[in-house]
């Protein structure tokens, strides 16, 4: 009702629902503690009063993300003009782009650390404190692991996206990464190994994962 009608007092959500006064306020509560709802600040009740039964609710930015969203098919749509207007060489500077912003963020915290512990920081290269990155430890070199990659819609069109997390992981640990197993080829996660036997130039330039 919120998302259709935009912000509501309780009574007038009860009206439109048709159920109590009472049954509303408790659910809004509850919905505020939840943060799915927030207090609108910006408007009073139609009829000028004030006080609580005056006090409009709407949907909170976190319930936004409840409603169906299309932004991946908009960022594949992006790409693809990108593509068909300016040609590849174009779509290969946005992503060094991309990549140069990624470096600038996490270069400052991964400063002075050692391999281990930028690995294990890196865990959020998607999102902060993902649940679904880890790290994996073999002799033949760390790999981190993905399970969810929240970009992968996009990702699964546009492969090169992924070129901006091989370089940003090869710039950040200054070793060549390989990207060993990919959601693209039915593995279910992405698997970036680090080769600490070879190490990356400082100066080598953006360059896109080769296909497989």
């Amino acid at each position: 009702m919120l998302k259709r009608s935009g912000p509501l007092t309780v009574r007038a959500l009860a009206a439109e629902l048709g159920i109590t006064y009472e049954a509303v306020r408790q659910q809004v509560a509850e919905l505020l503690k939840s943060g799915w709802v927030a207090r609108d600040a910006k408007s009073q009740a139609p009829d000028g009063q004030r006080g609580p039964a005056s006090r409009r609710y709407r949907l909170s930015e976190a319930a936004e993300h409840l409603f169906p969203k299309h932004y991946d098919a908009l960022s594949a749509e992006v790409l693809q003009h990108v593509l068909d207007s300016f040609g590849g060489e174009a779509l290969v500077q946005i992503l060094k782009k991309m990549t140069d912003a990624r470096v600038r963020r996490f270069a400052p915290l991964l400063k002075s650390m050692g391999v281990k512990e930028k690995l294990k920081a890196l865990c959020s290269l998607y999102e902060d404190k993902d649940a679904y990155m880890e790290v994996e430890w073999r002799a033949d070199g760390p790999a981190l692991i993905e399970r969810n990659c929240p970009f992968l819609n996009v990702a699964q069109q546009h492969p090169a996206l992924c070129s901006v997390s091989v370089n940003t992981l090869e710039r950040l640990l200054g070793h060549k990464v390989v990207r060993e197993q990919r959601f693209q080829a039915g593995h279910g996660r992405c698997v970036f190994r680090v080769r600490l036997d070879e190490p990356r130039p400082a100066d080598q330039a953006f360059t896109l994962e080769p296909p497989r």
